[in-house]
């Protein structure tokens, strides 16, 4: 049974130099849903400080592998991706991450895929970059070009992320949010909403059926909930209710 593709994303740092960059880019990784780290001759190493800074990361940090040769890092990868600032001299399968996402997602189904990161202050070199598959480079000013290494990788992992689990994100929904309104919940809806309108005359030089159906297509195109259809439902309700108290002379019902 073939994994799911994130848990075959390897995020690898060739020669990193600050332990802050180290805790940065595990904590995009945690954001991302990638575990994978491997470090490649690390300047320095603590994971107590790393967690520190990358709070809930402990499961990243306790199984991070270490390794002395990059190819020894990249041996087992079916697809490795690197990442520069800017494009070199020699002529390299150069990609926006965006681009190429998608089919980092789809190696990532077969095997291990890795997301590789140069050192801070060089990037990676040109023996790194020759192990690579393909080189994306991140869109940006070209006044202000250079990434910090943990946004370089947030950045890149984001796009991943996407290509990988598409819709499958949903996005937050209210508190107070409820099912979809159904049909019968959207028609008592239109049905109070006309009758408040018609009320105080607001159909006087406009069509009704032309009215309600503007109405229909605004309000559909909202997707409604049950809770927020009741709401639109009330408030025509109240349109009559209104009118009504002031029929009576109602005093809560001041005109002035």
């Amino acid at each position: 049974m073939k994994s799911h593709p994130l848990r075959n994303v390897v995020v690898v740092l060739d020669q990193p130099q600050n332990l802050v960059n180290i805790a940065g880019v595990v904590r995009a990784m945690k954001n991302m849903g990638v575990e994978r780290l491997r470090l490649v001759r690390p300047a320095e190493f603590d994971a107590w400080r790393i967690t520190g800074i990358a709070h809930r990361a402990e499961d990243v940090v306790e199984s991070t592998e270490f390794f002395e040769d990059l190819g020894d890092a990249l041996a087992d990868c079916v697809s490795v991706m690197g990442s520069t600032a800017r494009a070199r001299t020699a002529h390299r399968n150069y990609a926006h991450p965006r681009a190429r996402a998608g089919a980092l997602a789809a190696r990532a189904r077969e095997g291990p895929v890795a997301l590789l990161f140069g050192r801070e202050d060089r990037g990676l070199s040109n023996e790194a970059l020759d192990l690579c598959d393909e080189v994306i480079v991140v869109p940006t000013d070209p006044e202000y070009s250079s990434l910090n290494l943990a946004q370089a990788c947030l950045l890149v992992l984001y796009e991943v992320r996407m290509a990988t689990e598409g819709d499958g994100n949903p996005l937050p929904r209210g508190k107070r949010s409820t099912r979809p309104a159904t049909k019968g919940e959207m028609e008592s809806m239109f049905r109070a909403l006309e009758d408040g309108l018609a009320r105080i005359d607001f159909f006087k030089a406009r069509a009704p059926e032309s009215v309600m159906r503007t109405l229909r297509t605004l309000v559909s195109r909202a997707d409604p909930d049950s809770q927020e259809a009741g709401l639109v439902r009330a408030v025509g309700f109240e349109i009559g209710n209104y009118l009504d108290r002031v029929g009576r002379g109602d005093p809560d019902c001041d005109e002035s």
